[in-house]
């Protein structure tokens, strides 16, 4: 008797090539369309009947019924809570690790393995290997698509019923020539990009509609001269150089924001010594084993599709300072400081071990 496999179909090119290549693997398909976000944003019309519209089709074309899930109570409260209140804090945050975690292997796999599902499937670009009765988590074979990056938070247990079916395949392009073959009739759809909420409008004006306008200053932050004025301090994040509106003069680089001060601090130099770092300090660690690693050098991911580096990494417990596991990490030489609140992931070879989100306190030079 074949297994069952629910997918989450999001109307793209990698989910619709994963839906053939489960039934051509012999499963038996239950595919599914998870509404997330449904609201339209000023000027911005939010595109999720179209991306259903093209699941549907897809799902015509494989012989395969497509139901529709609501969860979108779980995401707003789950991730576009999370993001608007990350930004507030002072935060840059990364809504894809938190969508992951609660609604496509939290809400949406729960639901389907309480519904009858083996496994579950997605599009994401990621491999799974078992090994000495565990599961690991591999970085996919398309390193510049490679989306473990934004798994850090799934546990080995739903990792270990879970199908990454385009994690194999060589790039983008082998995957969309793929969908040609098969008359899915989906491969010419472009990626997806950016935060799929906040879509065309940016994450400016979504905060605008979400966040009081408060007027600061823009200060020069070797001087302390006020250069100009901004719409809130939430607006900004370090290493920012568009949107400053100053006017004229040297490229500006946001170095530190104050959301409590509502100030935004500037260099015109681009190694100022606010912007490097060779120690920066992990919160909210989680460990996809459920255990840390020996501390130990390991490769470490600062952003997606970035490079991955060197680095002394030093996993450590709750404390005075910290309510939930945490981590140092060090650097061989001087790095560009991370935003606080993005994510940094930690690689032993290809095998994702976790990660953590960049604190505000602890990246030194």
């Amino acid at each position: 008797m074949s297994q069952t496999v629910f997918l989450g179909m999001s109307g793209g090119v990698d989910s619709a090539l994963s839906a053939a290549l489960i039934i051509e693997q012999g499963y038996e398909l239950r595919a599914i369309y998870m509404r997330n976000w449904s609201r339209d944003l000023p000027g911005f019309r939010c595109s999720w009947a179209d991306d259903l519209a093209d699941a549907e089709r897809v799902a015509v074309t494989l012989g395969v019924p497509l139901e529709v899930w609501d969860c979108e109570r779980e995401y707003k409260e789950t991730v576009v809570d999370y993001l608007v209140d990350s930004y507030a804090r002072g935060y840059t945050p990364n809504p894809d690790v938190m969508c992951n975690q609660t609604v496509k292997f939290g809400t949406f796999a729960q639901r389907a393995f309480a519904e009858g599902a083996d496994l579950v499937a997605t599009g994401h670009y990621a491999r799974t290997r078992a090994e000495g009765g565990r599961t690991r988590l591999l970085r996919a074979q398309d390193e510049h698509k490679d989306q473990t990056y934004f798994l850090w938070r799934v546990g080995e247990e739903v990792l270990s019923r879970t199908l990454f079916p385009v994690g194999d395949i060589r790039d983008k392009a082998e995957v969309r020539r793929m969908c040609a073959e098969r008359g899915l009739g989906i491969e010419r759809k472009p990626d997806s990009d950016g935060i799929c909420f906040v879509g065309e409008v940016g994450i400016r004006s979504f905060l605008l509609d979400s966040l009081e306008r408060r007027a600061g200053e823009v200060v020069e932050w070797e001087t302390g001269r006020v250069l100009g004025q901004h719409e809130g301090a939430f607006l900004f994040t370090l290493g920012q150089r568009k949107g400053l509106d100053l006017g004229g003069g040297p490229k500006r680089y946001v170095v530190r924001t104050d959301v409590e001060e509502n100030r935004v601090y500037v260099s015109a130099d681009h190694d100022c010594p606010e912007l490097l770092c060779r120690t920066l300090e992990l919160e909210d660690v989680r460990w996809i084993a459920g255990e840390a690693p020996e501390p130990g050098d390991y490769l470490v991911r600062c952003r997606h599709t970035g490079e991955l580096m060197d680095a002394r990494v030093s996993p450590q417990e709750p404390d005075a300072r910290h309510d939930a596991p945490w981590a140092s990490l060090e650097f061989e030489r001087e790095r560009r400081r991370v935003a606080p609140g993005q994510s940094v992931v930690v690689y032993d070879g290809l095998r994702c071990l976790g990660g953590g989100f960049v604190s505000k306190e602890g990246q030194r030079g």
